[in-house]
């Protein structure tokens, strides 16, 4: 995750309500990460909510 929010990544996040949302990670720490998106609102998502964290093959504008 370090590595993905310092590069600034585009990642996949998926919930575990089973959605899926885009975006990279501007900040984290050991209980929440914040998802920054473009043209959408930022998300402040709870570690315990998320079942994976992927790298996006997308680019980023």
């Amino acid at each position: 995750m370090k590595s993905l929010g310092e590069k600034q990544k585009p990642v996949i996040i998926k919930l575990a309500d089973g959605e899926v949302v885009r975006g990279w990670i501007e900040y984290y720490d050991r209980n929440m990460v914040r998802l920054t998106r473009e043209d959408q609102p930022n998300l402040f998502i709870f570690k315990h909510e998320i079942m994976y964290i992927a790298e996006d093959g997308g680019k980023r504008k």
